[in-house]
């Protein structure tokens, strides 16, 4: 078999032999290029009617109808991608606003309790403060009559003499 193109030693080619590589199973979309192909193939060595045009024509109808479902299939399978994708995105946002809200009650709370006792500290320090001042007042008074009292007891004294 002569081939158009001499080859040299510098440009060898190496071949990886079927064992070498590991087996895989085709994709779906290589089994249906791969049916399209047969399928036009066979269209192709078909022999030729007296409808061969019709045939022709409804052949490439239906291509252009397998093609145009095929890109359906695939523009459907990427909106339902992204689809999916913003439904992870709304699910994790839910989530986290769930949290957020579950935390800021806890903080109310928090906050409520905290004024609360804050309220009844002020309550008892006022409380105190009007004690306090109740007591010195009445100390006052009664220092103000063991005061009259010396002073009674002392002018007493002083006519005793």
């Amino acid at each position: 078999m002569s081939s158009l193109f001499t080859r040299s030693k510098d440009y060898t080619r190496s071949r990886k032999s079927q064992s070498d590589s590991p087996p895989s199973s085709p994709s779906p979309i290589a089994k249906t290029l791969r049916h399209e192909r047969l399928s036009r193939l066979e269209a192709a060595t078909a022999p030729a009617t007296s409808d061969s045009y019709s045939d022709r024509a409804s052949s490439r109808s239906s291509a252009y109808s397998r093609r145009e479902n095929r890109l359906a299939a695939l523009s459907s399978r990427a909106e339902e991608e992204s689809n999916r994708d913003y439904k992870k995105l709304y699910e994790s946002a839910l989530s986290e606003n769930q949290k957020l809200k579950s935390k800021l009650q806890e903080a109310q709370l928090e906050l409520a309790d905290i004024k609360s006792k804050l309220e009844k500290a002020a309550q008892q320090k006022q409380e105190k403060t009007s004690d306090r001042s109740s007591m010195l007042e009445m100390e006052k008074r009664e220092k103000r009559a063991l005061e009259r009292k010396l002073s009674e007891m002392e002018e007493e004294m002083k006519f005793a003499e």
